[in-house]
């Protein structure tokens, strides 16, 4: 018996001790960017898993995102048809530009490849990967919350001693604005290497102590064959070697010895000092959510409204943030709900539109479509409007979700706000184009583009303003646009103050607000003849480039940034009245009630009652 006790005391410690590393040797593909305009993405990566599959002794492939171009479900398919003849196992995660422009905020990329995190042992070695951000709506990459709750989860099943390699789309820097959330936690644990894509380039990289290496893009650039890398994991080291496929193996570009980290440094965080210059600034409540919110919440009947990523629609009490109810989708959300008659109405990646109780949160209705919802409704009368991911435009009956009118004629996602005008619902999508349809029939009035060949720079993020019969948007390539509201006719364009997606109008209709790319705010005289800025604010918020409109109530215009910060500012004297940094992530189009409240909602899944 006591032989037993001892074999079983040493079993025990055998198992909680990891195994000695193994030499074994893996591929790193990066930035395939399957659907680039070229044309040359797809012969690129054939090229290589043809490479691959003739190599001897490959144990796997990892593959450090930007699987495609835009994320479209088409370019999904044909990555991973090509993928999928692979002789070895392969792990993937997405980058940016798969969840920036995603038809489905993310979701099919996950039912296409079955995950977007994964983990898994090889010879002594833990391996972790997630996805990062952005989603759909531009900003920095970041880290979803919902991945850092997985992460948590894991490393507590973790030894300490494990060895691990982590790996992420992005470096695992502050192109990241929670990049300090992995380094802080990997830290703690024996992480050998984070490997990396996004740069295109081979790099030799640091994360705070912690060695890292970026693998170059598959795609051959201006060569005239593309590349990826041997990995060779050895017991004290890991060696990269740069491969072009078919053609020959470069000499070892870099190695990683296995040493102890150095902890003892203190690095760059984000410094919330902004707070102590407007100490009559506080939060009444925050609700952190275990997943990203990437939308505006709605309030009525004393309750806050908002989806987040994992699908879950929750209402909070607006008095102290508590939860009231919740209703699970089968999809992410980033539409941001509008309420009407005791009714919440809201789109799902799940590619259905959803109308809840706003007291009870129990289902009323849904209106099934033939792909993600991830526009944003606006109610008017009986009847919703809302675009989706499937081409078309909707007029719902709030009633019972019939259908009123559906216009079909889109080539690309809706992931905005319409603008009610008129007789016209406004509206812009990924395909280039802002379109006006008559809300009382779906008939297409106008169609109107800002004159590029790529989507990219499509009216797509920007909700449109209008006043005395004249459009107004702002477009990725940095210029604001008054468009003729009848015909669709550009009656004058702007580009010398940068303005970005972010615009807001005033509350007499006499200025249009945009947000530009450094630090300022400016305003354009409504007109239908050619303006320059009337006046341009330094607000001192630095670069920036998300798309969150801005917001004038009684006297103020309000409005986000980029690294969590609400501003309040004075039109009148273009001074800042106060600011506020929440955390340091994207900061939705906030929630206006008075001069003195406001709900702001952040990526990173922070739903806040500001006030004043």
């Amino acid at each position: 018996m006591k032989r037993l006790f001892i074999i079983s005391i040493l079993l025990l410690g055998y198992f909680a001790v990891p195994a000695q590393i193994r030499s074994f040797r893996f591929i790193h593909i990066s930035d395939t960017h399957i659907g680039s305009p070229n044309g040359s993405a797809e012969e690129d990566l054939r090229r290589t898993v043809r490479d691959i599959n003739e190599q001897p002794d490959v144990a796997f492939v990892i593959i450090t995102g930007d699987i495609t171009e835009l994320g479209t479900d088409a370019q999904l398919m044909v990555a991973k048809q090509i993928l999928d003849s692979l002789k070895v196992k392969y792990y993937i995660i997405p980058g940016n530009h798969d969840t920036g422009w995603s038809e489905s905020g993310g979701d099919h990329y996950t039912s296409t490849f079955g995950y977007d995190k994964f983990q898994f042992d090889h010879n002594g070695i833990r391996f972790i990967g997630c996805a990062s951000g952005p989603y759909v709506r531009m900003s920095d990459g970041h880290i979803p919350r919902s991945a850092i709750v997985w992460l948590d989860s894991l490393l507590a099943k973790t030894p300490r001693d494990q060895p691990i390699i982590f790996c992420n789309h992005y470096p695992i820097d502050n192109g990241l604005d929670n990049w300090y959330e992995i380094t802080d936690r990997l830290k703690h644990y024996n992480t050998k290497l984070i490997i990396c894509g996004h740069g295109h380039n081979n790099h030799a990289l640091n994360f705070e102590g912690i060695p890292g290496v970026m693998g170059r893009s598959n795609l051959r650039a201006k060569a005239p064959v593309g590349g990826y890398n041997f990995v060779d994991v050895y017991n004290d080291s890991v060696v990269y070697t740069e491969r072009t496929p078919g053609v020959e193996t470069l000499p070892s570009w870099t190695k990683v010895s296995f040493k102890k980290m150095d902890t003892s440094q203190h690095f760059e965080r984000p410094s919330y000092a902004i707070n102590a210059q407007y100490p009559q600034v506080k939060p009444k409540w925050t609700f952190a959510d275990d997943a990203n919110v990437i939308s505006t919440p709605a309030v009525a009947n004393k309750l806050v409204v908002f989806g987040n990523q994992n699908g879950l629609v929750r209402a909070l009490s607006l008095k102290d943030g508590k939860k009231k109810w919740s209703y699970n989708t089968n999809g992410a959300i980033f539409s941001s709900p509008a309420v009407k008659a005791g009714k919440v109405v809201l789109g799902s990646g799940d590619g259905h539109v959803y109308c809840l109780n706003l007291a009870s949160g129990k289902l009323i209705w849904k209106v099934k479509t033939d792909a993600s919802v991830l526009g944003s409704p606006v109610i008017a009368g009986d009847t919703v409007f809302i675009g989706g991911s499937d081409h078309s435009f909707r007029a719902l009956n709030l009633k019972n979700g019939t259908a009123f009118w559906t216009f079909n004629g889109l080539q690309g996602p809706v992931v905005s706000t319409p603008l009610l005008y008129g007789n016209s619902v406004i509206f812009g999508a990924w395909d280039k184009h802002l379109y006006a349809v008559n809300r009382t029939n779906g008939q297409l009035s106008w169609q109107w583009n800002p004159g590029f060949s790529v989507i990219n720079f499509s009216p797509a993020a920007c909700i449109p303003v209008a006043h005395d019969s004249v459009v107004y948007v702002v477009c990725p390539n940095r210029t604001i646009y008054a468009i003729d509201a009848v015909t669709g006719n550009t009656l004058w364009k702007n580009s010398e103050t940068r303005v970005r997606e972010s615009i807001g109008i005033s509350a007499d209709g006499k200025y249009v607000y945009g947000k530009t790319m450094q630090d300022t705010i400016v305003a354009y005289a409504t007109s239908r003849t050619a303006q320059r800025p009337a006046w341009v604010m330094n607000a001192g918020f630095g670069y920036e480039h998300v798309p969150s409109m801005l917001i004038e109530k009684d006297g103020q215009v309000f409005f986000g940034t980029r690294n969590g910060v609400v501003y309040a500012i004075d039109p009148a004297t273009q001074k800042t009245n106060w600011a506020y940094k929440i955390d340091n992530s994207m900061v939705n189009t906030v929630r206006v009630l008075n001069k003195k409240q406001l709900i702001a909602s952040t990526m990173d899944g922070k739903v806040v009652l500001i006030a004043h």
